[in-house]
């Protein structure tokens, strides 16, 4: 068989940059329909493509892109090596930067500054957003620019890693960095919008922030005092409740395991206004538990649930199912032949647990506390229906933003001490990982049985998860009943006309019509949700790969970048994008993409972190021994690696699916009427007070993802380790004397 040409990719993708030159509109088009307008690239400036652009509409830079392509194609007609590197770096940084630069300094206006209109007057013409052909055209050369790297000697020589690099890193240096960064350097304007590091200071040290009166008698303590504490507390609660329901679904035999895996979705797959509100029709001033604390104890009743236990509780609901998805890819993948060995050497079922298994769940236990805690900090809806006067970052940044007040830089420095919060712990989690090896598949043979938890462990693990899931099910039981009922509070007679509102369906003379209000919302958020899912789960493992398994310059910047996304608020990142994306280079506000690309980013730390922590588990003499066998990076990234990853691709599928469906505050700011969204309905709904809609439609939503969930598990599959089933019977404890 022939083998490939080592210039190959290079020849094909300046074959795919002429193409995005060629073939479709350069700037977006007010139809979103570019991928579709090759029949318009020979028309007018507001459809022609780059070539025609930049010949005889006036916009001579965009030149620069195609100059770029053409010297990386000379560069590809060379023989491999470093001279041929250089000179593919030259084509794709005059094409990349090139292209870049003038998107950013020439916008629908002419130039975007006003310095530039100082220096070099009135510019002639103007440009919009960049539209698929700019998109395709720009992605070649910033692949080409990493492909001219890797033949310089980066990356050990190999364009997939190199271009993989480059691939993750641009995206999430235009749809993290670049719309984060923008807002919050409002922190550093003063009132004049002049830049003042004292304007910064004055706004992050404040007393309303770090203020410490609780401890001294006052009130309340600042914001940022009662995010981090609430952080830690949800943090260390969804870690320990995701544990133990991972334990018992991995190491207690098959009997809890199916039920166990629909319970603990129950909190991700639901909106959480639901969670809140199920709370509240228990602990509630008028919820079940005060009226029969009343009639039993003739107590008055308060509202004592609302404050940071009702925000804890709620964020222990929303946040749990989080925690057991990664730590349980992480108990799969502990060695049975490891626990064997320990009671080989005649140490007790409670020994091997607590000095082999539990150390070596380390790496998901740690990436579960982190998660936890970031997603507390950054979690809105919870802290807004039942934290009272218990007020933290979130909140806060949010009525700065959309309140009377307006005071974007408030809500810029109070994103600031989230994102130093969030990173101060992604270093203790980096220092206290980095040294440690938890590997655990390797490439010999594990034909092992799994060690059934000891006794006490199974009884601990038993009188915390089952109460909690009763819990769970009594929380959602009266939450739904709502939409089953006519009037929730006043008529409780059975009805379904709150299903017919949002679900109806009549026969008209065309066929079939879809008369409910909420059927419009529902596929928009399927569509969009399941558009965004795997290429999440792609990119978060991609990432989740290049960390684990390859070297490079700026890899911790990289892995930052990933996380970020977490430590800011769902509502400072959806006005970020439309700060950044209202205006060109990128207009996109108003587009179903920009959601899409929201759900997708938002979303992202959930691949990584549990691509992380598998690829902790997988010995690198796997990924070597493909190597030796000829195979590249991408065949071995393909055949070895992903099979292996299949409980962390089901993690990331799953997760950014629903996620996508049930969030709030990320795209409040985002929806418009042609791409309204499951969650925006429900809330237009619930501030009219039809509260019964509201949860019909959260209940479709449940069957909905549930289904989905068992689709994606199906089509996925589980990682299959060459291991014999668990025993059901309990272990027997190690008796001296008895071999």
């Amino acid at each position: 068989m022939q083998r490939r040409s080592p210039n190959s990719a290079l020849l094909a993708w300046c074959a795919v940059g002429a193409l995005g030159y060629l073939l479709l509109p350069w700037y977006a088009l007010q139809d979103g329909n570019g991928l579709l307008a090759v029949d318009r690239v020979l028309g007018d400036a507001e459809t022609a493509n780059g070539l025609l652009q930049a010949a005889l509409y006036g916009r001579p830079w965009l030149a620069l892109g195609a100059l770029g392509l053409a010297i990386a194609f000379a560069a590809a007609l060379l023989r491999p090596g470093r001279a041929q590197g250089g000179v593919l770096l030259l084509g794709g940084l005059v094409g990349a930067v090139g292209l870049a630069a003038s998107g950013f300094l020439i916008g629908a206006k002419g130039w975007s500054f006003a310095w530039l209109n100082a220096a070099f007057g009135e510019l002639g013409r103007n440009q919009f957003g960049i539209g698929w052909g700019g998109f395709i055209a720009l992605s070649s050369l910033v692949l080409l620019t990493a492909f001219g790297l890797a033949r310089l000697g980066r990356f050990k020589g190999d364009l997939f890693v190199a271009a993989a690099v480059a691939a993750c890193g641009t995206l999430m240096a235009v749809f993290i960095l670049f719309p984060v960064l923008k807002a919050l350097s409002s922190a550093f304007l003063a009132e004049d919008g002049s830049l003042s590091l004292a304007a910064m200071w004055e706004r992050v040290a404040s007393e309303r922030n770090f203020g410490l009166q609780c401890l001294a008698g006052g009130v309340r303590c600042g914001v940022a005092w009662n995010t981090l504490f609430l952080g830690l507390m949800t943090a260390t609660a969804t870690t320990v409740l995701g544990t133990m329901m991972a334990l018992m679904a991995e190491r207690t035999g098959k009997r809890f395991g199916r039920a166990l895996n629909v319970l603990a979705m129950l909190p991700i797959i639901t909106p959480p206004f639901v969670v809140g509100l199920g709370l509240i029709l228990l602990f509630g001033r008028a919820g079940i538990v005060n009226q029969l604390l009343e009639q039993a104890f003739g107590l008055t009743p308060s509202r004592w649930f609302y404050g940071w236990f009702g925000v804890w509780i709620a964020q222990t609901f929303a946040f749990t199912p989080i925690a057991f998805m990664i730590v349980r890819g992480v108990v799969q993948a502990v060695s049975p032949s490891l626990e064997e060995a320990s009671q080989t050497l005649r140490a007790t079922p409670r020994q091997t647990f607590l000095t082999v298994t539990l150390p070596l769940l380390t790496p998901g236990l740690a990436n579960a506390f982190l998660v936890g805690f970031i997603e507390s900090m950054a979690d809105f809806g919870n802290p807004v229906v039942v934290g009272g006067q218990f007020s933290v970052l979130s909140t806060e940044i949010f009525f700065a933003i959309v309140g009377a007040q307006f005071d974007q830089g408030r809500a810029a420095s109070l994103a600031w001490i989230l994102t130093l919060f969030a990173l101060a712990l992604f270093a203790v989690q980096r220092m206290l990982l980095g040294r440690q090896s938890f590997t655990t598949v390797s490439g010999k043979g594990d034909g092992g049985v799994a060690m059934a938890l000891p006794a006490g462990v199974r009884r601990i693990v038993y009188g915390v998860a089952l109460p909690w899931i009763a819990f769970t099910l009594v929380v959602y039981l009266f939450a739904f009943a709502g939409g089953f009922v006519q009037t929730w509070g006043r008529d409780y007679t059975p009805t379904l006309n709150h299903f017919r509102t949002a679900f109806s369906l009549e026969w008209g003379p065309y066929g079939m019509v879809w008369a409910g209000t909420a059927w419009n919302s529902f596929f928009t958020t399927v569509k969009l949700a399941a558009l965004s899912a795997p290429l999440t789960a792609a990119v978060g493992l991609m990432i989740a790969w290049l960390l684990a398994r390859t070297e490079f310059k700026g890899q911790g910047l990289f892995e930052f970048s990933a996380l970020l996304a977490f430590a800011i608020p769902g509502t400072v990142l959806g006005v970020s994008y439309i700060l950044a994306f209202n205006v060109p280079p990128f207009e996109l506000t108003g587009t179903s993409l920009i959601i899409v690309l929201c759900f997708m980013f938002r979303n992202l730390p959930v691949g990584v972190q549990a691509g992380s922590a598998a690829f902790k588990q997988l010995d690198r003499s796997l990924d070597e021994a493909s190597v030796m066998l000829r195979a590249s990076s991408l065949q071995t990234l393909r055949y070895v690696v992903l099979p292996l990853l299949k409980p962390a691709l089901v993690a990331a599928l799953v997760y950014s699916f629903v996620r996508s469906i049930t969030t709030v505050s990320a795209v409040i700011f985002l929806v418009t009427a042609e791409n309204e969204l499951a969650t925006t309905y429900i809330i237009g709904r619930v501030g009219n007070g039809d509260y019964g809609v509201a949860l019909a439609y959260c209940t479709v939503l449940i069957l909905l993802m549930s289904a989905a969930i068992a689709m994606i598990q199906f089509l996925v599959g589980e990682r299959r380790l060459g291991r014999r089933k668990l025993a059901v019977r309990p272990v027997l404890s190690a008796t001296p004397g008895i071999p």
